[in-house]
């Protein structure tokens, strides 16, 4: 008799299993089609650039486009306000399907939108409309999905579960310079400048119908349903409001601190890259982004190993490597960048951060997640989250342009290493967050 349930509990574990996986895969594919929108105007933007603003140099079309890429971050706020509350009162499910939703509408209208020569301001104005809905996208999907995933994930796993958040993000980056390199190589950079980069968009807003199929599909997570059970019956906390938000300030500005530097570092490494490698290493657009591909490559990889090594050894420890590791590698590596046009060496200054960040990306989902109680959790990773990414992440390539332009390139490498050196302290005082154990509804004060 004990045998059997033995067997009975044992096929149910491997069944609750094996349920955890689907719902991660379904949350991820959906994650990944979301950030490829994303991430595919920054990969297009250097051929983009002149069809949207009038004629000029180089560094002045992609500063407009950055500028644009800068104003979407500044949705991300509203979107990480206004979909973390619809997912701690109406569910993590419905939440993530209306995100994908707004993303393809955003991608339609960049990839249907005729060039400035066509129809003069209505274009960059369009471009922006489309950036903001993306923005809105964008701040709701990355609070929704670090929730949802922390939530379905198995005790004692929850690093290595999450960190597939990052794993479908870069991948989504990923898929977008793999589709300019197949471009690039079927099309002259006439086509590509002309037609050939508003495919990317038409590829996003195709594949965002799949996902809205397959989100259908997924469970509920078990703490959501518990208390939106305890609500209903007038025993639960209330959900998703900014006053119950505001009862949690140290969380929120941990949840600020910690993601200051990271965020910055991240998107000096992943998005600005590209750019500085054509723009002042003068290394071949194609080639450029060839080096970008295997790099983020490699990048996506050691995300679940780093996931995997937090649930073992804790978060803090790991945010505190990249605390130390990334405010010394960011001014040798871009300097010495700035001075190469080798393709391996470009790679290696790349991969090596990269590297770095990754102690940072593969659990900055769910340490945010285990700061806060289940009613507050979306809105309470979504809203600090969007406004320190939209100031500090959103503004990167912005900042850089602008420093470079007023000819003061290298002033930029010591901001992000300040930004880190700020969110160092933060990892050192914070407390752990990780205990193995399910997360709780309520998080602890």
């Amino acid at each position: 008799m004990a045998t059997q349930t033995t067997t009975a509990d044992t096929r149910k574990s491997r069944q609750g299993e094996r349920r955890v996986v689907s719902n991660i895969v379904r949350g991820s594919i959906g994650n990944l089609i979301e950030w490829y929108d994303w991430y595919a105007y920054t990969a297009f933007s250097v051929y983009f650039a002149a069809a949207f603003f009038p004629s000029g140099d180089q560094t002045a079309q992609l500063l407009n486009t950055a500028a644009v890429f800068a104003v979407g971050f500044l949705m991300r706020p509203i979107g990480g306000w206004v979909l973390g509350r619809y997912a701690d009162r109406r569910g993590r499910r419905s939440a993530l399907t209306l995100s994908v939703t707004l993303m393809a509408a955003g991608s339609l209208i960049v990839a249907l939108t005729p060039s400035y020569d066509t129809i003069g301001v209505v274009a960059p104005v369009l471009l922006v409309t489309a950036r903001l809905l993306q923005g809105l996208s964008v701040g709701g999907e990355y609070s929704t999905s670090a929730t949802y995933m922390s939530e379905v994930a198995s005790p004692g796993r929850r690093g290595y579960y999450s960190s597939f958040q990052y794993v479908t993000l870069i991948a989504g980056q990923l898929t977008a310079l793999g589709l300019q390199i197949i471009l690039q190589q079927l099309l002259r950079d006439t086509q590509m400048e002309s037609w050939g980069w508003r495919i990317a968009f038409v590829v996003g807003a195709a594949g965002a119908i799949v996902v809205l199929w397959l989100r259908r599909g997924m469970d509920e997570s078990e703490s959501f349903e518990r208390v939106a059970a305890e609500a209903e019956k007038g025993s639960g906390p209330a959900r998703g409001s900014l006053r119950m938000l505001l009862s949690y300030p140290r969380q929120c500005l941990i949840v600020v601190g910690l993601t200051m530097g990271g965020t910055l570092f991240f998107y000096t490494y992943t998005t600005y890259l590209q750019k500085f490698m054509v723009n002042t290493s003068g290394i071949a657009k194609p080639t450029a982004a060839w080096i970008n591909f295997f790099a983020l490559l490699v990048f996506v990889l050691l995300q679940p190993v780093m996931g995997l090594l937090s649930d073992r050894i804790g978060r803090r420890p790991m945010l505190i490597g990249f605390g130390v590791l990334g405010a010394i590698v960011v001014v040798p590596s871009l300097t010495l960048l700035s001075h190469t046009s080798d393709p391996s060496y470009a790679f290696l200054l790349m991969v090596g951060p990269l590297a770095v960040s990754s102690l940072y990306t593969s659990i900055s989902a769910v340490v945010k997640a285990e700061l806060f109680p289940t009613s507050i959790r979306a809105l309470g990773v979504g809203l600090p989250y969007a406004l320190t990414v939209a100031l500090f992440g959103g503004t990167a390539e912005y900042v850089a342009l602008w420093f470079k332009d007023a000819g003061h390139e290298s002033w930029y490498f010591y901001y992000v290493t300040a930004c880190v050196l700020v969110s160092l302290l933060v990892y050192i005082r914070m407390r752990e967050t990780s205990d193995g154990s399910p997360l709780e509804s309520e998080a602890k004060d």
